[in-house]
């Protein structure tokens, strides 16, 4: 989720095949970060990205290593402690939140705000003012809905973003 950030997948990609063989907690925290700038190189950003993977590995080391001890905190709670987090943003966070930790969430990213807006839905100034219009709905549904939301919104933004000329009037049909 951190390697995602500011880069395409494809790039993301790269660096997962660079770091295959340290794909553990401790691997990650004991590598030094030098080899693990050059690991994770084709993602970009790579020396803020390995300090962000470093502090993240730190964080849930300190934290005993395991998910469980997660169940007990509010989302509110778990949000707080994820965002304390150096390189752990809002989207990230949630992300986190829906991925890792399974609690149900509404990603709003850049895919989100831009879809909402062509909608009609409105302007969202940042993605903490879509997410307080929209995480309610979150509540409502189960968790596999959620992630279906976020990834059908991804793959739309996608779509979209190469092209421009798009047809999403179907979107606005009463007829369906």
């Amino acid at each position: 989720m951190i390697l995602i950030q500011q880069t395409t997948q494809a790039n993301v990609d790269k660096a997962l095949i660079n770091l295959e063989s340290y794909l553990t907690v401790r691997q990650l925290h004991e590598l030094d970060e030098e080899t693990l700038q050059s690991l994770i190189r084709p993602a970009g950003f790579y020396k803020q990205k390995s300090q962000y993977i470093k502090a993240l590995m730190k964080w849930f080391i300190d934290h005993g290593e395991s998910f469980d001890k997660f169940d007990e905190y509010t989302d509110k709670e778990l949000r707080i402690e994820l965002l304390s987090i150096k390189g752990v943003g809002p989207e990230t966070a949630d992300a986190m939140m829906m991925y890792l930790f399974e609690r149900k969430v509404f990603i709003g990213d850049q895919y989100a705000i831009r879809l909402f807006k062509r909608l009609g839905f409105g302007e969202y100034k940042n993605l903490e003012h879509m997410r307080r219009e929209f995480n309610h709905l979150a509540d409502r549904v189960p968790l596999e809905l959620c992630k279906e939301w976020h990834a059908a919104v991804d793959v739309h933004g996608k779509a979209y973003r190469l092209n421009k000329n798009l047809d999403e009037t179907w979107l606005f049909s009463s007829n369906i």
